[in-house]
Formats: structure tokens, C-alpha cells, sequence
């Protein structure tokens, strides 16, 4: 055998080194795996980190995946490791909420404790602490943003950063090989940067080049701003002058702008607003000088930044010129000539084109004075000034009329550091005797230049009002300076990245105090190199062709600025040691204010707040709802104080009576009470602070006399319901605890210590999901295995009574507790007896109206009386009820939606139906009886007193002229299993359950708030149900409760001497019956009058479906009844309007009526009349008129007489239908014609003609021809038509008609595209092709334009010729716009 040597150099079989070797690995392994089982026991919390204090890092995540126990300490300590900072430099907090709650980075409170989510994604960021960017840690082996990327990967690039979430700065405009050459600290560049408030990286880049201009800077703050003079809110000079200081001396990382945007009058509207850069530096300049007006800084934008040309004419024959002088803030530089391939390669270049004079020869002559001739002439512009600030804009916005759009020229154009302007400097004499002088046309023109090149930019024609709402003042004429040295020094360069469309500025500077660039890209700030600066020129690799700015860097400088380089002007920046007295007043004032900022916002970083609920026990008794707001240092007994004040228990209950306990509001669950703990942090008793807490608090009170109950963690809350049997009555709930482990008897004997009942004789019911009644019967049976949660509802019966011995489900509790649980509390305001009511009652079922006789006139009066004994004789059984009961019927408490207190007859006597309930049925009976033989019969007749099934439409607000809504509301039909009849046996289960366990009929709390759904059935699916076609149950003996009683509305919204009454009703009752009930209060039988449900918006709808039950119903539901004819089965409301072709508003609402499935047209157009002429004053022939199909406001198919409802035409609830009155008899005779509607487009008079119906006997577009050249006298070969457009009756402008529609089309039938007319009511315009459209002055066009506008705008079209202007960039110096009243 061989041997090996061993670990141990003793001499091993070879085989035996193998197991061995195996055996140690195996060890080893279940060893590992034994760790990570254990581990993997406990859950982890997975958090991702998002570091917001770094451009460079904002859009990269930290994961970290660690143990539910980690603590909040140790998750900073890993954060901080991970992201290379110092711990304790930097805050955590939560990142997907829209309360930032910071986390207490010195808290040993576990993760899952502190509301972290083990299993889920917790988000966090990472942001600056007291604004101070957080402390890169050193780094042994680099710094912590080192890598190991090689050299072409590090190429630097000054361009926009990407931000998540800031609009108008994507960072798809930057190239992904282009990087920052580095991200510095504030602390490192000194910079403070500026916030982007949604759009405003233009005004930010503005304001960090004017902070950066030392002339500028010193100036403003050396003007001093007076209090009592203008409010600060409003100033520009003085917000300005405060935004510089936090600049200069805050120790924030960026700083928000909002208070000079307010200034400026802005609202917050307009910082979604894209702006021109050099367009908002010529508006804040002239705000500037009209604010400074009357001081010192009067002419500081002109001494530092105006400029002087001249704008001259020479003629080439005689040398005489004509000038006159400009001023200008900046130079427009042409990037691209028009219509040339090559654009300009340099500043320099482009500012000797823009000097480069042009000559007016051939039809440009000029006329000149001297010659009295047009002459030869050289036109062009010379600079005799340049300012202290040169500023150049590079005119990249351009526009292609090629594609008619605007573009963005991207081509590259150099800039020097150092700009030599003295070639550009006019060195000829201004006042040789060949010239003449012009009028100076000084401020008129200021800050544009007047040649060709400018036009664009600075032409009125446009007709947008820019600049501020002020009239421009004159300046005087400074006096020319002699030439001196004329070179400039670049130290501001605005960039611009995107498209004409929008995109994101940002500016590069360089600072006067070291000659250091920095990057000022809102509240970034960085330092880069002149390689930066150079890749700013823009453009690409390659020649400079038509199409190179397609494909080059969308990044690139838009303006420069440069300062001349005078050592005897050139300023330094002020220190804050030499600033004036009132600067450094305002310093002072900042630094508070911003230690206050600093404090308040430490208060809120350590501040909980969480909901808090108090039961008020003078209020209502309703529970109350407020936010605590209380700092985790403060204990629960100051807690305690604060809740007390905030819920205004003062004067009502002793502040010891009161304390806060642990509250689930969800399910209405104490969780537990904090005995001894009057002196711990709330910090510590809340699990910290957070942005939401997943439970609430509730200020519990109690009397003097008594005891709080401790609220343990575990115990399960029970609100327990006494049932009397005997007076038929539900007690209101008494809360006890319970444990979940303990047994049915344990927890009889705790509810017998609290309600004083024999647990002996108990009969304890669960109500589960509120629509289960289970009855514990069970003795050792524990509460969880019963189904108990957080919060429960019990029923408890205790007496001698022999129900005991009788089946759950046929017992008296089970019959008042399903009572109980189905009655719903119903508000029916009643309608009005007017004079009127007596046509509704004497109208026949079958819709015929018949004549009223006298005597039934005078019967009303008895009528009347016989409702008042009615209403006292219920009263006075509702007063025999409550004899009976220790509890007056009151409202619901404020635990639970169901009912509590219901009065009903004794249970004992219902089987023999004498209940009150009984009684009243069968006075009711009596009443209606009583009523008939009051009215002489005018009712009608018993078995067609309730129809199976009813149509309505739905008024909304009883506005008859309103379209209605396309469907009834859909109330799901009772099931038969839910039925509890008196007189039957126990009911068959459906769901199999033992007779301990049944399923009510009550719908689940969370259900009864949805919306309904809508009916779109045309016939009731119910009539295979218990139900008859009349809607009765077919047990005659089956009753449901009800109970009406007089009510009297509060809001006194009842008018007229409107009533109301109150019903309590079980909701399984069908409508059926629920209106048999109310004739009574009604006074007409339940087929004179109807049932409209009132929802939230005080809309109303009818309810027509009979034998449905009232289920969809829930509490507190508003119900109004109307008096008039109720509908038959197969009967449907229609509303009739009229059709007006040639009137404004085509579409006039007429009458409501009633159409029969079966009737003819012409027999429904016979019932119309009648009511037309009494209703509407029409007396129509039946032959003059027609009835036909209606789509929302357009004309449909014509309905012929013998056509007949539901076989040749579909007709369905809520329908509509058109009524049109006929010139002359009906052509129409058959369904194979086609009626169109005609209208004649006259261009010679720009006018449209009335409208003319065409009945084609076929689809052919040569027959249309035919008929409009027979009606118009127009020529078939000169004869155009086209189709109209969207709906009824397609109005169009007369200025666009010729173009938007598609004339003539090439088709032989209607019925193809792109025509599509195959139904009846197509609209059709058709003009003579060689009639010549009139001829307009511009004048006339405007006044048909508005003409036109004004037409259309009231028929609700729009009118799109007239095209949107873009907002215009404005500051307002009264401290906002003031509104057009005509502006929409």
C-alpha cells in the first residue's frame, strides 16, 4: 500500500489522506452552512441609498442588505464606509416620502424598530448636515473618488449634470464621454451655488455672472435700500442685494431664488416658464435702471455695459453720408449667414462680417439728398464705444424655412481669452463736411442694434409685448471717450445645452481673485480648466458643412463677457470687512435669520408627529382628528398636556383625567396604554422619529369616579352589544378585553363582570365581516379559533326565556339581530300638494289622460285629512312602541354603520301577525282604501297597480332640459337564501354551514361606499325570482320591517312646505313594496308617483326596477319622490327635442313622455300632440312633422310611421329623439332612400347659406350632384362638394373652409371612404368651382376674422387660424401683472 505523509509527518495509507481529507472539508462546510441558516433566521432589511449631495453620485444607489437588528448607529457607520464620508458629516433620510424625516444617527433602536421593512426596498438619502456637504474620508491607497479608468475615459468636460427630477435639464444633452475634471466640496471652492426652481437655470446663470462681476457686485452694495420709502418684498435691487450676500457669506451648499422671483412679480407659474438668457438680461437691466432712478446707481447699467455705433448711408457718387448714432448692451453675433452652407469659424470673424458694410445697387439705390437721384450707396455700421462689459451673444437660434421650424445652429465658433477690439473702432473723422448728422436716436434704441443682421431679434413687429411694464425713458447722450486700449478679458461664458425647443443654461466663469473657472450649474460649483472652456466653441470633428450642426455637440457657449483690462478701473471684489455700515447690518440680520432657519429646521429633523383622535365628550360625542406635533425629548406627560390643549378639553374634563394610548384607527383597536412611563421620550415610546408611523394615538378620558383600564400589547378589543328580547331593543356597545387564548366560558365570565348578566343562561353572537352572525356555543373553544382579530363586535342575551331551547337560526335573537343588522335609515322628503297633483292622479295607467271631475277637486280636502289621522295615528303607535323600551331610539353610535336601536313589534306576537308593524301594514291598506273612495276612484286598477318592471330616464336636479344620464343605476337582486320569512321553517343554507353559523344578509361596511354600477340590461333579470310580475313576494305573508316617522331638516333645505319623513326599513325589501309603504305619506297609490335616489352632488336618479330590493341602499341615503305616472313593463321614457337646423342652438329640449314596446311611430307622434300643444304651444298636423334618431346633438335616422318600437327600432331606457317640424309633406317614404342636410359655401360673398335637405334614392354621388346643381342652378361640371366635420352642424369658419376640407373627393358612392355617409343627417357643403373668392382689405379680413370668432367661439368651436403666442419674459415693478378681464 502506499503511504503519504500526514499533517502531523507521520507516514498515512494514501486512501486514507483522501477520506480524511474529505472528512475535514465536509466538516468545515456544515460548519458554514450552519452560520448562514442561523443568519439566514433572522430577516434582513435591504436598503438603497441615494447620495443627493453630489452631482457626480445623485443618480447612483448604495445597497446595503443587513440583519433587522442592525441599529440605526451601525447603518450610519455602514453608509458612511460605503460612500467614503466621515460619519457624523452627512443625515440619512427617508427617500420615498413627501415628509423628509430624518433618521437620529446616534440611536441604538433596531432597524425594524426605527420602520424599516424587512423583505422590502427601503429607500433612503443622503443629504448635507446643517448644509455643509459631508467629509470625503482619506483613503490610504487615493482619494475616494479615484479610479481606475485610463486616460481617455477621464477626458474633461464642463457641461449640464444630470439631476433626477429638475425639468427643463435632461441629461441627454450631454455626450457620455464627457466628464467633470473634478466635483469639489464647497468648502473647497468657496462657491455658493443657486437652487433651480423648476425652470430657471437661465436666471440662475444671469445671476452668477452679475455676483461674479466685481463692478457690478460693489455697486449694489453700496446702494442702500430704504425701508420706509418701498417694501422689501418688492424690490429688485434690495432681493438682488440680499441674494449676493448669501452668496458671498452663507455657509449653505446652494441657496434658493425664490424671493427675487417674487420680487420680480412672478408667481409660481413662472418658473415652468423656458427663457431667453440675453432676453432676461435686457429685461432686468432696464427694471434695474428704473428702480435706481433718482440715485447714485441712475446710470450704472449705461456706464458699465452700454456701447455706441453708428448706423450710416454713403454715396458712392458724391460721398455724402447720412448717419445717426445707436446705443447698444450687447452685440449680436451672426453664427450662419442666411442661406449659406458655411458658417462663421470665430468671434473675430464674425464681428468683421458685422462691421462689413453692404452695397444698395440695382433696385436697393438710395436716394441720395445731394445727387436729388437714387444712387449707388454703401450701407453699413461702424462702433464708436465699446462699454466697460462687452457682452456677445451668439445668435444660435435661427430658423429653417426649409422645414418651417425653429433650430439650434450647433456649429462651432472659437472665442479668445483676450478680445482686440481695436479693429473694430470707426477712425474716420464724424463730422467732415461731406456728412450729415442724423438725430441721435439714443434709449430709443437701446440695446439693439439697427442693421439687417439684427433684425430678427429685435423688430417690433412681432406683437409680443417684452420688457417691463414700464414706458422707456430717455437717457442723455454721454459724451464719446478718445480711443484708448481697446483689449478685453473673457471671464463669463453662458452655455447653452439642447434644442430650439428648450434645453438647460449654465455658466462658466472666472473669478478676478485667482483667475480660477469655475462651473456655476445651479446649485453645483465646480472648478475646470481652460479645456473646458474650449470645448464650449461647439461643433465637431470634420468640415464645416450645411449639415455638420445636425450632427455636432448640442452643448455650446450662447453668450461671453468680456471686461476691458484697465488696471485704473478694474475692481476687486469687497471683503466683508469693507463693506458699508448698512451691508453689514444686513449681514447680521441674514446670520440670525439663517441660525434660525438652522434651529427651526433641527426642530423639525427631531419632531414626531403622528395623528391623534379623541372621543369628545361635549363635541357630539364624535371622535375628533388632529396631528401632534411633539419633539422627541418631550415626555408622554408633556405630550399628554399638549394633546390636551390641542383637542380644547380645557374647562371640560381635568387634565388627569385624561392620557394617550396606543390607537389603531383602521380597525378601532386600543393597542395598549403606557402605565408608568409619564417620564419617558416620546422619541423612545414612538420608535422615533418618522416621516408616517404605522399606528395613531388616542387622548382617552374618563370621569372623576372613574379607573382606567390598562391596555396590554396581545389583547384583543371586543365592543359587546346587549340584546333585550323583551323590548325588542340593542343596547350600544360596552368595550371590554379579552385575550385571544382564552376560552368561550373564560370569556362569559368577562362579559357577565361587565354588563352584570348570568353567564349561566349567556347566548354570546360574533358578528365576523360584518355580514356573518355566529353563535359561540362552544365552551373550551378559544377565541382565535373563532375567528376573533384586533377589534370584534359581539351580541349578548341572557334570560329564562325558552328561545334558548330553539334553533339558532328560527330563535327571536337570531330575527332581531338579522333585523338588526338589515335595517337602514332612509331620509324621503315627500312632494308638495299642489293643484297640480290631482292631473298626475287622474291619468289613466294606460298614459291617456282623462278630464278630473269636480267632485274629486272638492274630495281633496278629505284626501288631506285622512294623511294628517294617518300621520297621527302613527305617531301614537311609534309612542305604544317606546313605552316598552328603557332606551329612546336614537342614532347610531359612532363605532359601527348598522343601526342600533330598532323598534319593532315583540317577536312572540309575529308569527300571529299582530305586531305594530302588522298593524300598520294593514292600516296602510286601510288609508289607500280610504284615499280611493276620497278621490272617486280614480285610481287604478289593483292588478296593474305595480308593474314588473319600470324605464325611466335620470334628471339631474330636476332640470328637465338636461340630457340625461345613459342608465339606471344597477342594484344587485336580493338572493332567496338571504330571505328570512316568519311563517316558514329554517331556510335552506347556500354555503353549507351548521345551524350555529349563518351568513346575513348585510353587506360588508367596506362595500356600502362604492360606486354603483350602471344598468345597461334591457330586461329584469329577476322575473324568475321569488318576486311576481307586480313585484310582490309569492309568499303573500312574507313582510319586512318598516317604520316612517316625521322629520324635520335641519339645513332647512325643505322650501315650499316641502315634508320629510324618516324610514327605518329592511333593505331586503323590494321597491315594490318600499312604495306601497309610502302611499300613505304620499297620498296617490305607488303608480302615480316615483322614487328618485339623491347622491353626494345632489344629482338624482330615478329608481324604476320594482322587484329589487333596496340593498344598494345604505344609511342616511336621500330619497325625494316625485308625482307623476310611474312606467309599465315594456314601457320607456323618452325626452323629445325639437331639431332647428338653421338655428344658433339646433338642439331645443320639448317634453318628457312615454313610449310602448309594440306602438308604431305614428302612433307615438299621436300621443305627442297633445302634449306638445299644451306644453309647448305647438298645434302640428301629424303629417308636418317627424320624428327621428338622436346621437348627443346630431340628426340620425328618419323614422317612418309604420315602423314599430323594438322590431324595427331599438329602444332602450333614458333614450332621446328628435322632433322635426317638415316644410312640406314627407319625402321620405322608405328606408332605401337617404336624406342628407345641404349647406352652399358662396365665396363671392364669404358667406354660408341656410341649411337644405337632399333625399337621394340611392348612395351615388352623381344623384347628390344632381339634386344641389337642381336647388342651387349651379352647373354639374362646376359643382364641388365635401363632407362636414364633427358634430351637428359642423360649423366652420369662412376664412378656412376652402382649405380644411377635402373638396371634390374622387368616389362614385357615399359610402366609402373617405365620405362614410350611410345613415340619414349627413352634413354636405357644396360651391360653384369657378366663382372667385371676394377680394378682402387687410382691415376687412380683421373684422371678418373676429366676426368669424366671435360666431363660432359661441357655438363651442374652436378657431385655429389664429396662432398662439408664446409668453412673453416680463418684471413687474408693481410687484405683479395686472389681469385683462376679456383674458381668458
Amino acid at each position: 500500500m502506499e503511504m503519504v505523509p500526514s499533517e502531523e509527518n507521520q507516514l498515512v495509507p494514501k486512501e486514507g489522506m483522501f477520506w480524511s481529507c474529505r472528512q475535514s472539508i465536509f466538516n468545515e462546510m456544515k460548519k458554514r452552512f450552519s452560520q448562514i441558516e442561523n443568519a439566514s433566521e433572522e430577516p434582513r432589511v435591504l436598503c438603497i441609498v441615494q447620495d443627493t449631495t453630489n452631482a457626480k453620485t445623485v443618480n447612483e444607489r448604495l445597497t446595503l442588505n443587513l440583519p433587522a437588528s442592525t441599529t440605526l448607529s451601525k447603518l450610519f457607520e455602514d453608509v458612511a464606509h460605503k460612500a467614503s464620508y466621515v460619519n457624523g458629516t452627512f443625515d440619512l433620510a427617508w427617500g420615498k416620502t413627501g415628509d423628509m424625516g430624518s433618521l437620529d444617527p446616534s440611536s441604538e433602536m433596531s432597524l425594524t424598530e426605527s420602520g424599516f421593512e424587512p423583505g422590502k426596498r427601503n429607500f433612503l438619502q443622503l443629504t448635507d448636515k446643517d448644509g455643509e456637504q459631508p467629509q470625503i474620508a482619506s483613503d490610504e491607497s487615493g482619494t475616494a473618488g479615484s479610479s481606475g479608468l485610463d486616460d481617455s475615459s477621464q477626458e474633461r468636460f464642463i457641461g449640464p449634470l444630470p439631476r433626477d427630477g429638475t425639468v427643463g435639464c435632461s441629461s441627454d444633452y450631454s455626450s457620455p464621454s464627457y466628464s467633470y475634471s473634478s466635483i469639489l466640496n464647497k468648502s473647497d471652492t468657496g462657491y455658493v451655488g443657486l437652487v433651480n426652481q423648476a425652470m430657471t437655470c437661465y436666471l440662475n446663470s444671469l445671476l452668477q455672472t452679475l455676483f461674479m462681476t466685481p463692478e457690478f457686485r460693489n455697486a449694489l452694495y453700496n446702494w442702500e435700500f430704504e425701508e420706509s420709502e418701498e417694501d422689501p418684498v418688492t424690490s429688485i435691487p434690495y432681493q438682488l442685494q440680499r441674494l449676493f450676500l448669501l452668496l458671498q457669506t452663507s455657509k449653505k451648499r446652494a441657496i434658493e431664488t425664490t424671493d427675487v422671483t417674487r420680487s420680480f412679480g412672478w408667481d409660481s407659474s413662472e418658473a415652468w416658464q423656458q427663457h431667453d438668457v440675453q432676453e432676461l438680461c435686457r429685461v432686468m437691466f432696464d427694471a434695474l435702471e428704473q428702480k435706481w432712478k433718482q440715485t447714485e446707481q441712475a446710470d450704472l447699467i449705461n456706464q458699465l455695459y452700454q456701447g455706441k455705433l453708428k448706423d450710416y448711408v454713403r454715396c458712392l457718387e458724391c460721398g455724402y453720408e447720412s448717419w445717426r448714432i445707436d446705443t447698444y448692451l450687447d452685440i449680436p453675433l451672426v453664427i450662419r449667414p442666411f442661406a449659406a452652407s458655411q458658417a462663421y469659424g470665430s468671434v473675430e470673424e464674425a464681428l468683421q462680417a458685422f462691421v462689413q458694410p453692404e452695397t444698395l445697387d440695382g433696385a436697393n439705390q438710395y436716394f441720395c439728398e445731394r445727387c436729388k437721384k437714387k444712387c449707388d450707396a454703401r450701407k453699413g455700421l461702424r462702433f464708436l464705444h465699446f462699454p466697460y462689459l462687452l457682452t456677445l451673444q451668439l445668435k444660435r437660434f435661427d430658423f429653417d424655412y426649409t422645414t418651417m421650424h425653429r433650430i439650434k445652429l450647433n456649429d462651432r465658433m472659437s472665442f479668445p481669452e483676450e478680445l482686440d477690439m481695436g479693429p473694430f473702432i470707426d477712425v474716420e473723422d464724424e463730422k467732415s463736411p461731406q456728412t450729415e448728422s442724423c438725430t441721435d436716436s439714443g434709449a430709443e434704441n437701446e440695446g439693439s442694434c439697427h442693421s439687417d443682421q439684427m433684425s430678427n431679434d429685435f423688430s417690433a413687429d412681432d406683437g409680443v409685448d417684452e420688457g417691463i411694464c414700464l414706458d422707456s425713458a430717455s437717457s442723455t447722450e454721454r459724451v464719446l471717450k478718445p480711443k484708448s486700449s481697446l483689449t478685453f478679458e473673457l471671464f463669463s461664458v453662458m452655455v447653452h445645452s439642447g434644442s430650439a425647443a428648450g434645453g438647460h443654461y449654465y455658466a462658466c466663469i472666472k473669478s478676478f481673485s485667482d483667475g480660477q473657472w469655475y462651473s456655476f450649474n445651479d446649485q453645483h460649483v465646480s472648478k475646470i480648466t481652460q479645456e473646458d472652456i474650449r470645448k464650449t466653441y461647439g461643433g465637431s470633428s470634420g468640415s464645416r458643412g450645411y449639415y455638420s450642426s445636425a450632427f455636432a455637440s448640442s452643448t455650446n457657449a450662447y453668450m461671453l463677457i468680456y471686461r476691458l483690462k484697465d488696471p485704473s478701473r478694474n475692481a476687486k471684489y469687497l471683503d466683508c470687512d469693507d463693506f458699508p455700515e448698512h451691508i453689514k447690518h444686513l449681514v447680521q440680520r441674514e446670520k440670525e435669520s439663517e441660525e434660525q432657519e438652522k434651529r427651526q429646521r433641527e426642530i423639525e429633523r427631531n419632531t414626531c408627529k403622528i395623528k391623534l383622535f379623541c372621543m369628545h365628550p361635549v363635541k357630539m360625542m364624535a371622535m375628533m382628528e388632529n396631528k401632534l406635533e411633539v419633539h422627541k425629548d418631550k415626555t408622554l406627560r408633556e405630550a399628554t398636556e399638549m394633546a390636551y390643549k390641542l383637542m380644547e378639553l380645557d374647562g371640560v374634563v381635568p387634565l388627569d383625567c385624561c392620557r394617550l394610548v396606543k390607537y389603531d384607527e383602521f380597525h378601532e383597536y386600543l393597542e395598549r396604554s403606557y402605565e408608568g412611563e409619564d417620564d419617558t421620550p416620546m422619541g423612545l415610546l414612538l420608535g422615533g422619529v418618522k416621516s408616517s408611523y404605522m399606528f395613531d394615538l388616542l387622548l382617552e378620558t374618563r370621569r372623576a369616579e372613574q379607573v382606567f383600564q390598562p391596555y396590554k400589547p396581545g389583547e384583543v378589543m371586543v365592543k359587546v352589544h346587549v340584546v333585550d328580547l323583551k323590548t325588542d331593543t340593542i343596547a350600544p356597545p360596552v368595550s371590554i378585553r379579552a385575550y385571544l387564548n382564552q376560552s368561550i366560558t373564560e370569556f362569559k365570565q368577562l362579559i357577565a363582570q361587565a354588563t352584570e348578566l348570568s353567564a349561566e343562561t349567556m347566548r354570546v353572537v360574533l358578528e365576523r365581516c360584518y355580514n356573518d352572525l355566529r353563535l359561540l356555543y362552544v365552551p373550551n373553544k378559544t377565541l382565535k379559533a373563532e375567528g376573533f382579530f384586533r377589534s370584534n363586535k359581539v351580541f349578548v342575551e341572557s334570560s329564562e326565556s325558552p328561545d334558548h331551547q330553539v334553533t339558532f337560526t328560527d330563535s327571536l335573537l337570531w330575527k332581531l339581530l338579522d333585523r338588526h343588522g338589515n335595517t337602514i335609515r332612509l331620509f324621503v322628503s315627500l312632494p308638495v300638494q299642489s293643484p297640480g297633483t290631482n292631473r298626475t292622479i287622474c291619468q289613466k295607467v294606460g298614459g291617456d289622460t282623462e278630464e278630473c271631475s269636480e267632485g274629486s277637486k272638492d274630495n281633496r280636502n278629505s284626501v288631506e285629512a285622512i294623511l294628517e289621522e294617518s300621520t297621527e295615528k302613527l305617531k301614537n303607535l311609534s309612542l305604544q312602541q317606546q313605552q316598552g323600551s328603557s332606551t329612546s331610539d336614537s342614532q347610531k353610535s359612532s363605532d359601527t354603520s348598522d343601526f342600533e336601536h330598532i323598534e319593532s313589534p315583540s317577536p312572540s306576537q309575529e308569527p300571529d301577525s299582530s305586531s305594530v308593524s302588522a298593524v300598520v301594514a294593514v292600516d296602510n291598506r286601510e288609508l289607500e282604501n280610504r284615499i280611493r273612495a276620497a278621490s272617486g276612484g280614480a285610481y287604478s286598477d289593483p292588478e296593474t297597480q305595480f308593474p314588473g318592471e319600470e324605464r325611466s330616464d335620470s334628471e339631474v336636479n330636476n332640470d328637465r332640459s338636461t340630457s340625461s344620464v345613459d342608465s339606471d343605476i344597477l342594484s344587485s337582486s336580493h338572493s332567496s337564501d338571504t330571505l328570512c320569512n316568519a311563517d316558514s321553517g329554517p331556510i335552506q343554507l347556500a354555503n353549507g354551514l351548521d345551524s350555529h353559523s349563518i351568513t346575513s344578509s348585510r353587506r360588508s361596511k367596506a362595500n356600502e361606499g362604492k360606486k354603483e354600477t350602471w344598468d345597461t340590461a334591457e330586461e329584469d333579470s329577476g322575473t324568475d325570482s321569488e318576486y311576481d310580475e307586480n313585484g310582490k313576494s309569492k309568499a303573500e305573508s312574507y313582510y319586512l320591517y318598516f317604520r316612517a316617522e316625521p322629520y324635520a331638516q335641519e339645513d332647512g333645505s325643505g322650501e315650499g312646505g316641502q315634508k320629510c319623513v324618516l324610514v327605518h326599513v329592511d333593505k331586503r325589501i323590494t321597491l315594490s313594496a318600499f312604495k306601497q309603504n309610502l302611499e300613505p305619506f304620499v297620498g296617490v297609490t305607488s303608480t302615480q308617483f316615483k322614487v328618485f335616489r339623491v347622491y353626494a352632488n345632489n344629482q338624482e336618479f330615478e329608481s324604476v326596477r320594482l322587484n329589487e330590493t333596496l340593498s344598494s341602499f345604505s344609511d342616511d341615503n336621500k330619497i325625494t319622490i316625485r308625482l307623476g305616472r310611474a312606467l309599465k313593463k315594456g314601457e320607456y321614457r323618452v325626452k323629445v327635442y325639437q331639431l332647428l337646423v338653421n338655428d344658433t342652438e339646433p338642439c331645443k329640449f320639448l317634453v318628457d313622455t312615454v313610449f310602448a314596446k309594440g306602438m308604431t311611430v305614428k302612433q307615438s307622434k299621436e300621443e305627442l300632440m297633445p302634449q306638445l300643444k299644451d306644453q309647448c304651444k305647438l298645434d302640428l298636423n301629424i303629417d308636418k312633422f317627424r320624428l327621428r334618431k338622436k346621437t348627443w346633438k346630431n340628426p340620425g335616422t328618419v323614422f317612418l310611421d309604420y315602423h314599430v318600437y323594438e322590431e324595427d327600432i331599438n329602444i332602450s331606457s333614458n333614450w332621446e329623439v328628435f322632433l322635426e317640424v317638415l316644410d312640406g309633406p314627407e319625402k321620405m317614404k322608405s328606408m332605401s332612400q337617404l336624406a342628407v342636410l345641404t349647406r352652399r359655401w358662396t365665396p363671392a360673398q364669404m358667406k354660408l347659406e341656410p341649411f337644405q335637405e337632399v333625399v337621394l334614392e340611392s348612395s351615388s354621388v352623381e344623384e347628390l350632384k344632381e339634386k344641389l346643381s337642381e336647388i342651387s342652378g349651379i352647373p354639374l361640371e362646376n359643382l364641388e362638394f365635401a363632407k362636414g366635420r364633427g358634430t351637428f352642424p359642423c360649423d366652420i369658419s369662412v376664412l378656412e373652409i376652402h382649405q380644411d376640407l377635402d373638396w371634390n373627393p374622387k368616389v362614385s358612392t357615399l359610402n366609402v371612404w373617405p365620405l362614410y355617409i350611410c345613415d340619414d343627417g349627413a352634413v354636405v357643403f357644396y360651391r360653384d368651382s369657378t366663382e372667385e373668392p371676394m377680394e378682402q382689405s387687410e382691415d376687412e379680413r380683421n373684422e371678418l376674422m373676429k366676426k368669424e370668432s366671435s360666431r363660432l367661439l359661441k357655438t363651442g368651436h374652436r378657431v385655429s387660424y389664429s396662432p398662439r403666442k408664446e409668453k412673453a419674459l416680463k418684471i413687474y415693478l408693481d410687484g405683479g401683472p395686472v389681469k385683462d378681464p376679456g383674458q381668458d
